[in-house]
């Protein structure tokens, strides 16, 4: 699937506060920008609405609709192409850790 196909207009984004990547129009301040973002339903924090994932109360990353394009979902990470190492089967524990040395 081509990028450009992953990318989906905004009024069909999530408002369940599920995290998606966002692109924000351009503006006089920058170009166009991917971030990472959620639907708020509203808290002590700040009002119903787009805010940046890397928000915190008390510094609150707000969007207007007006201010992102498009979103899509995060990548979801393909279990069958992880690699984990093999459990290590040394016999002597001095090993580990660099206190073999």
């Amino acid at each position: 699937m081509d990028e450009a196909d992953r990318w989906r207009s905004m009024a069909s984004a999530p408002k369940d506060g599920s995290r998606i990547l966002v692109t924000i129009r351009p503006s006089e301040q920058g170009p166009a920008e991917v971030d990472l973002a959620y639907w708020s339903h509203g808290d002590q924090f700040g009002a119903e609405g787009w805010r940046a994932s890397d928000s915190s109360p008390g510094q609150i990353i707000e969007y207007a609709e007006p201010e992102l394009k498009c979103w899509m979902p995060m990548p979801s990470a393909n279990l069958a192409r992880l690699s984990m190492p093999s459990p290590w089967e040394g016999d002597d524990a001095q090993q580990l850790d660099g206190s073999g040395i």
